[in-house]
């Protein structure tokens, strides 16, 4: 086997590396010690919000470590949206899907096995070919990385069919290190990623999902006309931002509306043609709109900061949608604005879309029939549209047909495939043989899946009529974050968080006079006795709060006296305070191409000494968690990599791999595992036994000559 050209030239220090291929200094919060297990060669589950920086997690590594990290992906967009990306750093990366001719297929696994890249995004549809596994097999691989996890999961509010194949590739695969990542995951859908991809003694790293500078809002619609007037407010006030809706009818007539109000704007929905679909991705992307009307199959993926509205026009089927969708909006970190347009007559939508998904077990025998008489005793196969299964099997709802066919193709009772020249897919018998009382099916676990659909819509209506909870406390306490406070931003914060309008207390006084010195460096001293502003209100509670985010890269804001001297009030009460100073005229807002915060005269007097000004406070007691302390961090200098260790480990590979009759060394050890070794360090089997690829077999006939090199090295 070929050695990686890419691996050649490895920056083996992960902080290095994250400066040299990056651009960053330091990792965001929740990152280090995701990218510590991986580097330690564990199995890892990362829970994530939206702009946490997961992608990284696994990018990283796969630059760290030796051989190729493959990433299982779902959308062609967002595979490249990130090929694109890394390859503008210098990263050897690439994609393989089904945009690309079995020619070209063949050419970039050519070149992944002549080591060419370090990082190849995959459709999880490619599993389906057999060859294409065992091109694979020839491939070094570091380890996988499943995005977008949670679509593997029949819980999940995005499931997807072809991610139940990952874990029968995995083991074709010789079960590689594993890591699983995504975004949403409610406690019993992470359940069901660690057992679907059997992961090994995993380390489960769940992030905060609290996104304080989201404000998020139901507004009770009666009309679609009092929703129009909403989304007229949002697009006038905040310019830039996504309008979700529940199908694609539904878009063009929101879309059409809106133009005739005036709004330029893009449409997207599934029904497009590709290439529309990827215009109006790319015209959203490079600015050149800034509002478009888009079903949900618009976002993943799409990473542009400066969202400063998202809007659901009717309600999401679950929870999980709502938050993701929501969470689109201010990953730059700046104030955004999520209002959901609730009218409970939207929730059929949702009734239809949860029929569809669950056909039940006498429509998937009644569909098996319709098939077996089609195909007749040859099995040829059969192309049919789903519309005219639906009329023949007189349903209303086409959807039903849909998932009855995933069903049947999941069970192994038929496959489907493509048919040159026809946009309907191909169907044949597994087994003709078969008929429909032969036919087991697992009505508990339909019923079971149904009963958990209708709950998430359940669960997402009481969230819109609950006028009493914080909405972030709500959804952060649906995904088990038990400990969660209010965010001080929400529509039902804002009736509640504030005291009366009133004079500072001494400790009140000194945070107010903390905040302002921080903003008050940040900006440039005008003739006037202000102080103009150069960042937005999100960088400057990054700035206080002492956050680790990748827009503070490049500001040097980490490097003023006050970064962080605002870190034990949190960044909710921080958000809230801020938006008191204003209204009590002690910071103002600068209206440029982007809102800039500076100082005003009278905050500048209340920053020197001057405590005589009113303001409402903002509920300290319900924003800050008394006692709040950092987590202990997985250091990463506990991973340091050692060149002259490594090699030392191959000397003694090299030679135990002559005695055993000249064999290659990788069936000793791989170089993964040696890498392990060089970072862990172990000394003694219990140790070794830890790392993956040191089984019991090996263990006793190679490792004690391993582990004597690490305990001399550096005597």
């Amino acid at each position: 086997m070929l050695d990686l050209d890419a691996d050649k030239n490895l920056i083996r220090d992960p902080l290095a590396a994250l400066e040299h291929h990056f651009g960053f200094r330091e990792f965001l919060a929740g990152q280090e010690p995701v990218v510590s297990s991986l580097l330690a060669g564990r199995d890892t589950l990362a829970v994530m919000p939206t702009g946490g920086g997961k992608s990284l997690c696994y990018q990283l590594p796969a630059m760290v470590m030796e051989g190729v990290t493959l990433v299982i992906s779902p959308l062609i967009a967002l595979m490249k949206d990130q090929v694109d990306g890394l390859v503008r750093k210098g990263v050897p990366a690439t994609m393989i899907n089904s945009t690309l001719s079995p020619a070209e297929q063949s050419d970039r696994l050519r070149d992944l096995e002549a080591g060419k890249f370090k990082l190849v995004y995959i459709a999880p549809e490619r599993f389906r070919s057999s060859q294409f596994i065992r091109a694979l097999k020839q491939v070094p691989i570091a380890f996988v990385a499943v995005d977008e996890a949670h679509c593997l999961s029949q819980w999940g509010h995005d499931f997807r069919p072809d991610y139940l194949r990952l874990s029968e590739a995995l083991e074709l695969l010789d079960h590689p290190q594993t890591a699983a990542f995504t975004a949403t995951a409610t406690p019993e859908v992470q359940a069901d990623i660690l057992k679907v991809l059997k992961l090994r003694d995993p380390y489960v790293s769940i992030s905060g999902f609290e996104r304080p500078n989201l404000s998020l809002r139901v507004s009770h619609c009666e009309t679609s006309r009092e929703k129009y007037e909403r989304l007229h407010e949002l697009i006038e006030a905040q310019r830039t931002g996504i309008i979700y809706c529940s199908t694609r009818k539904r878009v063009e007539e929101v879309s059409a509306s809106l133009a005739g109000m005036g709004v330029k704007l893009v449409a997207y929905h599934g029904g497009m043609e590709d290439k529309d679909r990827e215009w109006a991705q790319n015209v959203f992307l490079d600015r050149t709109y800034d509002v478009v009307v888009a079903t949900n199959a618009f976002g993943m993926g799409i990473d542009r900061s400066d969202v400063r509205f998202v809007a659901h026009f009717d309600v999401p089927g679950s929870i999980e949608a709502y938050y993701q969708e929501a969470g689109r909006a201010g990953r730059d970190g700046e104030p955004a604005e999520c209002d959901l347009l609730f009218n409970y007559a939207d929730t059929r939508t949702q009734e239809f879309f949860i029929d569809g998904n669950n056909p039940g077990a006498g429509i998937i025998l009644d569909l098996y029939n319709v098939l077996r008489r089609l195909c007749g005793p040859s099995n040829e196969g059969v192309t049919i549209t789903i519309k005219d299964l639906t009329d023949m099997l007189n349903l209303k709802n086409s959807m039903q047909v849909s998932s009855a066919l995933s069903h049947l193709v999941r069970t192994g009772y038929i496959e489907r495939f493509d048919v040159p020249g026809e946009r309907a897919r191909g169907t044949r018998l597994c087994d003709p043989a078969l008929k429909d009382s032969d036919l087991v099916i697992n009505q508990e676990a339909l019923n079971e899946k149904e009963r958990r659909d209708r709950a998430k819509l359940d669960a997402m209506i009481k969230f819109c009529y609950d006028g009493t909870t914080c909405r972030q406390q709500w959804i952060l306490e649906y995904f088990g974050e038990s400990d969660s406070t209010p965010c001080g931003t929400c529509d039902t914060c804002a009736g509640d968080r504030y005291t009366e309008n009133r004079l500072a207390t001494a400790e009140e006084y000194l945070i107010v006079q903390k905040a302002l010195s921080g903003i008050a460096r940040t900006c440039a001293r005008t003739p006037v006795g202000e102080w103009e502003g150069r960042f937005g209100k999100g960088k400057i509670v990054q700035m206080l709060t002492g956050a680790k985010s990748p827009e503070l890269a490049g500001s040097r804001l980490e490097e003023l006296s006050t970064f962080g001297i605002l870190k034990d009030e949190g960044s909710a009460y921080v958000f809230a305070l801020i938006s008191e100073l204003e209204k009590a005229g002690l910071v103002a807002i600068r209206k440029t191409p982007y809102p800039l915060m500076g100082l005003t005269r009278r905050g500048s007097a209340v920053m020197k000494g001057d405590n005589t000004f009113r303001m409402a406070w903002p509920d300290r007691s319900r924003m800050v968690k008394p006692g709040k302390a950092a987590k202990d961090n997985h250091g990463l200098e506990e991973l340091a990599f050692d060149e002259d260790l490594f090699d030392q480990l191959k000397i003694v590979r090299k030679k135990l791999a002559e005695e055993a009759g000249g064999v290659p060394p990788y069936v000793i050890f791989g170089n993964q595992v040696l890498e392990f070794f060089t970072r862990l360090r172990p000394v003694s089997e219990g140790q070794a036994m830890k790392i993956h690829g040191v089984g019991k077999v090996k263990a006793e006939r190679y490792l004690e000559p391993f582990l004597k090199a690490i305990r001399d090295f550096g005597k």
